[in-house]
């Protein structure tokens, strides 16, 4: 009887978990021909980006974390050439969401919205030209999704200026973060632009930052060019 009853049990939760996936599923928006021309212009540009945009390594591991917390209302501070937004953004396509990304540099942001115009993603996308030092104090948010890759020198600056925007369960991710830091101005890109791939004390300091932060789960993830995830866990 006891077995019999633990077997009922087993497969309540089986059958639970089946209906809570489907029902996530049905939530994400399906969109194949979309889908087949943003694979298609990722791969015609594979050899094409510059700037120090993000490797593929690391879009796909911002898509992922987009997807899979259902995240609708995204920030990216520093667009560059657009990589990283075709990613976010694409992710956001099928969560219904859209992405705000800031760019300093004019021909960087002109380069991006003819990207994104492109990859069949400009719908999904307000891209601004603006001093992220300045607009990222005025957005009003919310914001469940944040992707930092500009000044690094201002890392932790933005994140402070954010912090109050992101949601509880939203998740805070710079660029170009490792566990290790070497001396030396790695920010290189401007307000608003990309930095270099040297670390800086300004990528140092915001990670300490961050982690030392009780309301927050930080990991890093060095795959790529080096991402950091902070999912925000409480208010304070």
């Amino acid at each position: 009887m006891k077995q019999r009853f633990l077997f009922l049990i087993s497969i309540t939760v089986v059958l639970l978990v089946l209906i809570s996936s489907s029902a996530f599923s049905q939530t994400l928006k399906d969109n194949p021909e979309l889908d087949k021309k943003v694979k298609e212009f990722l791969s015609s540009h594979r050899w094409q980006w510059h700037d120090s945009n993000v490797p593929a390594v690391d879009g796909q591991l911002l898509y992922d974390i987009i997807v899979k917390n259902n995240y609708k209302s995204a920030l990216e501070i520093g667009t560059s050439t657009g990589r990283s937004g075709i990613w976010i953004a694409w992710a956001l396509s099928k969560t219904g969401g859209k992405l705000v990304t800031i760019e300093i540099n004019k021909e960087r942001h002109k380069e991006a919205l003819q990207h994104f115009k492109e990859a069949g993603l400009s719908e999904y996308i307000d891209a601004r030209l603006a001093d992220a030092h300045e607009l990222v104090k005025q957005l009003n948010g919310p914001f469940d999704f944040v992707f930092s890759d500009a000044d690094k020198e201002w890392y932790k600056n933005y994140f402070v200026d954010v912090d109050p925007k992101l949601k509880v369960g939203g998740c805070f991710t710079a660029h170009n973060i490792t566990e290790r830091f070497y001396g030396g101005p790695g920010g290189r890109g401007g307000r608003g632009g990309r930095g270099g791939y040297g670390a800086s004390g300004g990528q140092a300091a915001f990670l300490d930052h961050v982690k030392s932060l009780s309301n927050y789960e930080t990991t890093v993830n060095s795959d790529g060019g080096g991402v950091s995830i902070s999912y925000k866990k409480a208010g304070k």
